[in-house]
């Protein structure tokens, strides 16, 4: 018997929703039903940009407020890509009303918020995870299967991340992400969570035993208006002396690679958060091994290339396809899995705790001490 339809509805018209319009449309067994704005003049432009670009057979509602969409019969779970700042509300309410929740990152402005976040949500059975893509990638399972071989990587003795992108001209007026009011945590929020993410997975949720951070640069959107950061970088210490370092900024050029150092190689992800545009996406492993012979010094890379037959947007295999599937499935089930709340929530601590030692002049922070 065919599987019933999910039924999805989007809390919000930021530029992300877009792509996610057609993820959910992609993801073979998701429907979108609705989508909210606050004006009914957004929500009718969005809904017929979208449906001339990636259309459903039947449009999606287009609704004038909030409130409508949840109190939609028609409405399973939501997305909600709306700004840090007032993200909890409308998680609260929509779990309240007994939707399953896929919330943007970061997920909240602190780690009290997520809590409670969370709290309703398990109190009101309803699935909630967040918006981080590359979580779906079947990449990431070939990845973990090489870090668990023992013989390729080894022992993980260090993890360095970035992710960063030369924000153009009027960013910091216009967008969201410069408004300490809607955004606070700025670069760290919007570009760390998925270093901090990758690095938790690849301790195995291991939380780290203390942490620093530092704001490089920051800035303020107006005069008055607290700043936010524009450029961190973070320091993450782990029993056993694993360390982890994560860069993100809004003024460096597009990167975002991720590296594994172990005790026998390492393992290197270009394109660890949006994979290059092509039909597979892939990592590399190097186990670099110098030969001496009298005068002739040598290094042989022993390079290898693992490649994974997956696209890497815009098709229902690529990773945001994926999420919204894994999602549905998952509230479909009946069962609430925790884990996907648990990974926010850790991504959540090590964040604030960064930030935290970045207002205390990079002072090395406890975790567990005010996390």
């Amino acid at each position: 018997m065919d599987k019933a339809l999910f039924r999805w509805g989007v809390l919000g018209t930021a530029q992300i929703a877009r792509k996610n319009w057609q993820a959910i449309r992609n993801s073979e067994h998701g429907i979108l039903t609705a989508v909210a704005s606050r004006t009914q003049e957004r929500s009718d432009r969005f809904v017929a940009e979208c449906q001339a670009e990636v259309p459903f057979a039947t449009p999606p509602r287009a609704l004038g407020s909030y409130e409508d969409l949840l109190t939609a019969e028609d409405v399973d779970g939501v997305y909600i890509p709306l700004p840090t700042s007032v993200r909890k509300e409308w998680v609260l309410r929509a779990a309240r009303a007994g939707k399953h929740v896929v919330c943007e990152k970061p997920c909240a402005v602190s780690v009290s918020d997520l809590v409670e976040m969370q709290e309703v949500c398990r109190r009101n059975h309803v699935q909630f995870m967040d918006g981080v893509m590359f979580m779906h990638s079947r990449r990431l399972t070939r990845i973990r299967e090489v870090l668990d071989d023992v013989h390729t990587v080894g022992e993980i003795r260090r993890i360095d991340c970035g992710f960063s992108f030369n924000a153009p001209e009027g960013f910091f007026a216009s967008n969201i992400r410069g408004d300490s009011e809607l955004e606070p945590h700025g670069c760290l929020g919007d570009l760390g969570w998925y270093c901090i993410r990758f690095v938790l997975w690849a301790m195995d949720w291991e939380l780290p035993r203390h942490v620093s951070g530092r704001v490089l640069s920051d800035k303020a959107r107006v005069a008055g208006q607290p700043p936010v950061p524009t450029e961190f970088s973070g320091e993450l210490f782990f029993e056993g002396g694993v360390s982890a370092n994560f860069y993100c900024s809004f003024l460096t050029e597009l990167e975002q690679w991720a590296k594994v150092s172990g005790t026998r190689g390492n393992l290197n992800v270009p394109d660890f958060v949006l994979p290059f545009c092509g039909r597979e996406v892939a990592f590399e492993t190097w186990q670099p091994a110098q030969q001496v012979q009298g005068c002739d010094f040598k290094v042989e890379p022993n390079l290898r290339r693992w490649v994974v037959d997956e696209y890497s947007h815009s098709h229902p295999n690529a990773q945001e396809s994926n999420l919204f599937r894994h999602f549905a499935d998952q509230a479909q089930s009946g069962h609430v899995h925790e884990l996907w709340s648990e990974m926010a929530l850790k991504t959540q601590q090590v964040m604030q705790a960064c930030r935290e030692s970045s207002r205390a002049g990079a002072k090395l922070v406890e975790m567990g001490s005010g996390c």
